[in-house]
Order: structure tokens, then C-alpha cells, then sequence
């Protein structure tokens, strides 16, 4: 097939003039295309007035090697994006792997290795997605926290409540891979090419159920309700896992994919020698608009035409004091959500369904923070950094949690909020008005408050005065890093642990730590090979 690129239609034109228009670039009858495939859909909105969009096709043709000499602007072979499954190692496994955690880490991994015949056992420590749903409901609306199965934990991971985005700064091909077993799993195909492809709360809960199915069907196993209290280490490499139930696990190779808030298996793995660090993340608050508001600044008059959805936002701004500011997880037509782990903790998040058609926009509005503002060089000290404004947080939202906000106009007149305005806030357990600036450090109270003032020169309406502030966004990635050797994939410390994903510290979003996923079974797969079939009947040691 032949790429091309820089197609260009009107936003009032219908599809079918991206069909024409290739054929006009390369001067043929429509007819003539025997294949057409979308690649890639941007949407081009510089030009006051005016919104384009711009496609990148594949198109099959009868003769296709006349229209690559160079005469045709644009055009070029398309590249191959098939996934190559990794080459089988030679090792003999003892047991067969296991997989901690069924967010998209664990999810891929899990999917590749059962793929590739290895039947994998997935230990989760939250519900099933179905159970999950409940449970959170039961915390949304009457403060009822389970902290085994919540946003954080549970099948899919922290990503299954979020906006689902597919996007990815991570330029590798395994995130074709990916794509195309998300949509095999229910989602929309259109986020094959989708600048800014999302599927949205409410598909991911039934898409993560099919992959987890196709697992199943496979030959692997998946556990919910299942969590790794300790890790049996001898002489620096694995030997097996003791389940919170008792039970014990026979593992020598087990990918290591529990997400960035499983503080408990953090502080276990640390106590079990296995070598982290601490790593810089970001904290802050979230920031939530009328989606009008975000739709005018971004597309003018255009704002509200149905090929264009909501509009959406990324921002950056680099504070005075020399920290990073940045919008997160930006959800449009979204809800602000209560997302802690831990009793007496609390915690805001964003979430978004499909079709984004709440009233307002979303977005974490956060600051850098480094190993040394935690007061401690502790390979943990992030989580203690963490954990204490998440108490404050609560406290400050009166410890119902309710959660603390301001409008943005009285923080940036450093003036307490003592009622909310035009913007009523989404987050469902409901807020208490406060002064956030008795929740940060200084430094990151400055640097929102500047970056908000510097970021409505980028996007008009940012620091209106009746925005709405809620407290705190803290779990933007992990705080600590699972140190591995690049080339094993596996612990630096321990043979066998191969950590991965966001709560390794190795990835930052659905995509990217789903990436981070199959490097790691293909790291396995590359070494072992599967076990015999009688060896899959258990991982349970004799002496449990």
C-alpha cells in the first residue's frame, strides 16, 4: 500500500472528500483506489476562522510503483506496523509466570504471554470490574471506602476511571499493538487514527473484560481479590509469592505491574531487598471550567460544531521559582472524582465517558516535586510526602471526605473561598470551600498561582475567577522507581521480579505502561521458554 500524507479537508466537508482528495493528488478515479484506510486524523485550528483536517492515508492501488518516482509529493511505501512476536528463549521455566496486577501492564503482559503459550496466573488485588463498579459507587455516593477495590485497584487499573486516553508521547511500534487489541476488545476503530484517540470510562469497563477473556481462553488464569503479601527471595532471585490468604506460590518469574499506589507492596518489596529509589513527580490540585469556556478558547466561532466534540487542552508553564507546571489527565466534559486508597486520605482524579458531555472540563493543574522536598533521602520518602498532604487534604475538607476547593479568583487574591460560584463542582461526595494555600508548601502554592495567571495567556478563560480548584491531585505517577537492568528487564536486586509500568516508575499513561507491559514478556518470552502442560496445573507449593 502507498502513505499519504498531508491531506487536507474543511470542517465542512463531508468524509468522502478524503477519498476524493487523494485521488486527485494522484490524479486517478476515485474507482481506482482498491483500498482506503484512514492512518491518522488531526484536527488544524491556527488559522482564525478556519478548521481544517488533516489526513494521513493508505491507499492500495493496481500499479503503485508508478506513483513512488518522485513525481507525487507526499507519497511513499507505507511502512509495515505488524507486531513481530518475540523469538521464544530456551530456558525451562519451573512454574509458569505470573503477573502482580491487572492494570494495562499486567493486562498486556498477560495478553502477550498467553498469546505466546504460557498461560500465565494474574494475581489482582481488587474486585473484577463488574464488582469494582459497585464498589466505588458505594464511596462516590455514601463515603464508603473498600481500599482493596477502588479507583486505584481492580481490574484495569487506575486508567479503567479515568478519560481512557490512548494517546502516548512513547514513539514505539508496540503501541500499534496495543490499538489494535483494544478495538479487537469492543473499542471504537476510529481510535486507530485519532490524533487524541480516548475511549472513555464507561467502554473501558467492558473492553478490559473482553482482553481478560481472551486470557482465560488461552489458558491463563486471572485471581481478583487477590493480593501478594510477601515475596520469597533466596540468594538474590525469586523463588515464590505468600498470598494475604496464606497461601503460598511457587514463582521464579513473576512481572512486577501493581500500579503507582500500592504502598503496602512497595514497603514489602523494600523490606525484602529489592533495590528503589525515589523519583521526581507532580502534585497540585484539580482545575475544572465550564467546557464552554474551554470549547470557545479553542475553536472560536467554530466552538460546538459536531465534528469537533469537546475541546481539550495540554499546557505548560515553567513557575519563577524554577518548578514545572503542567495540565493532567485533562478530561473534557469529565467529572472530578474521589479516588483515595486509604482510609482518612484524600484523593481527586478525572474521569471522562465517551461521549464527554458533561458541563464542565477537568484537568490536574500540577507542580514538580523532588526527592528532595521529602524531606528524607528514604527510598520511600515520596509516599510519606504523598500521604501527608492527601491528610490534610481530608481534614481540610472536614474528614467526610468532602474535598477542600477555592475559586481560582479568590486564590489568586490569597483570600479563603467561603461559597462556589457559576461553576458548580462535579466532584459527587461534595466540597467544602477553604484556602488551598493551607494544603501546599510555599513553593508549589507560588507556582500555581503564577502558572494560572501565565496560562491564560494560552488558553483564554483559564483563570477565570469562578473556576473551581479541588484538593489534591497527588497521584499524577509513581513516586519511587523499581530499579531493572535495561537489558533483562528484571530487578537490578532480584532475578525474576521484572518490574513495569506506571508503579514501577517506568511509564505514565494507559498506552505507556502498556508498552512497558509487553517489553517485559517479550523479555521473558526471550529467555523461556514455556513449561509442560502438567506443570500449569499449580503454582501452589506442598508446604501451603
Amino acid at each position: 500500500m502507498l502513505r499519504i500524507t498531508q491531506i487536507k479537508i474543511s470542517i465542512h466537508d463531508e468524509m468522502s472528500a478524503v477519498k476524493n482528495q487523494v485521488a486527485k493528488k494522484l490524479k486517478i478515479r476515485p474507482t481506482d483506489i482498491l483500498d482506503f484506510r484512514i492512518y491518522k486524523e488531526s484536527i488544524d485550528a491556527r488559522k482564525r476562522g478556519e478548521i481544517n483536517f488533516i489526513y494521513t492515508v493508505d491507499v492500495k492501488l493496481k500499479d503503485e510503483s508508478k506513483f513512488l518516482t518522485g513525481k507525487y509529493k507526499n507519497v511513499a511505501p507505507s511502512p509495515d506496523l505488524t507486531y513481530k512476536n518475540p523469538k521464544i528463549g530456551t530456558k525451562k521455566l519451573s512454574h509458569r509466570p505470573v503477573v502482580i496486577g491487572f492494570g494495562p501492564a499486567g493486562m498486556y503482559a498477560a495478553l502477550l504471554l498467553a498469546q505466546m503459550g504460557y498461560k500465565p496466573l494474574v494475581l489482582e488485588r481488587g474486585e473484577a470490574v463488574d464488582d469494582r463498579v459497585k464498589s466505588i459507587d458505594a464511596f462516590w455516593t455514601k463515603g464508603e471506602l473498600n481500599p482493596q477495590s477502588n479507583v486505584q485497584f481492580g481490574e484495569g487499573g487506575a486508567g479503567t476511571f479515568s478519560d481512557g486516553k490512548l494517546t502516548s508521547r512513547v514513539k514505539d511500534l508496540r503501541g500499534r499493538k496495543v490499538l489494535t487489541e483494544f478495538v479487537n476488545a469492543g473499542a471504537p476503530e476510529e481510535i486507530l487514527y485519532k490524533a487524541h484517540p480516548h475511549v472513555g470510562t464507561d467502554l473501558l469497563r467492558d473492553i478490559v473484560k473482553n482482553i481478560r477473556k481472551e486470557i482465560i481462553a488461552l489458558g491463563g488464569e486471572v485471581r481478583f481479590k487477590t493480593q501478594v503479601k510477601n515475596f520469597k527471595i533466596s540468594d538474590g532471585q525469586l523463588q515464590g509469592l505468600v498470598l494475604t490468604t496464606g497461601e503460598e506460590i511457587l514463582a521464579e518469574q513473576a512481572i512486577l505491574a501493581i500500579g503507582h499506589s500500592a504502598r503496602d507492596t512497595f514497603s514489602e518489596l523494600y523490606a525484602d531487598g529489592v533495590k528503589m529509589t525515589a523519583k521526581p513527580f507532580a502534585v497540585g490540585v484539580r482545575v475544572e471550567h465550564p467546557q464552554e469556556v474551554v470549547n470557545r478558547a479553542q475553536y472560536k466561532e467554530f466552538a460546538g460544531h459536531p465534528r469537533l466534540g469537546a475541546a481539550e487542552y495540554r499546557l505548560t508553564y515553567k513557575a519563577s521559582n524554577g518548578r514545572g507546571v503542567y495540565t493532567f489527565c485533562m478530561c473534557p466534559g469529565g467529572l472530578v472524582v474521589a479516588s483515595a486508597s486509604e482510609a482518612g486520605h484524600l484523593v481527586t482524579n478525572g474521569m471522562s465517558e465517551h461521549a464527554r458531555n458533561q458541563n464542565n472540563a477537568n484537568s490536574g493543574l500540577l507542580v514538580q516535586v523532588f526527592p528532595e522536598d521529602f524531606g528524607s533521602d528514604h527510598p520511600l520518602a515520596g509516599i510519606a510526602f504523598q500521604r501527608a498532604l492527601e491528610q490534610k487534604a481530608f481534614e481540610l475538607g472536614g474528614s467526610t471526605y468532602q474535598a477542600p476547593a477555592q475559586l481560582v479568583g479568590d486564590f489568586l487574591k490569597k483570600q479563603p473561598s467561603t461559597a462556589m460560584a457559576s461553576v458548580t463542582p462535579s466532584y459527587s461526595l461534595g466540597v467544602k470551600p477553604t484556602d488551598l494555600s493551607a494544603l501546599f508548601p510555599d513553593y508549589i502554592t507560588d507556582a500555581l498561582r503564577e502558572a494560572l495567571t501565565g496560562l491564560d495567556k494560552k488558553l483564554h478563560g483559564f483563570a477565570m475567577a469562578d473556576a473551581v480548584m479541588t484538593g489534591v491531585e497527588s497521584r499524577s505517577s509513581s513516586p519511587l522507581r523499581i530499579n531493572r537492568d535495561e537489558d533483562s528487564f528484571q530487578s537490578v536486586s532480584t532475578k525474576g521480579i521484572y518490574p513495569s509500568g506506571e508503579g514501577a516508575g517506568f511509564a505514565g499513561g494507559i498506552v505507556s505502561a502498556a508498552i512497558d507491559g509487553l517489553k517485559c514478556a517479550e523479555a521473558l518470552i526471550g529467555e523461556f521458554s514455556p513449561v509442560g502442560e502438567s506443570q500449569y496445573e499449580t503454582n501452589t507449593s506442598s508446604s501451603s
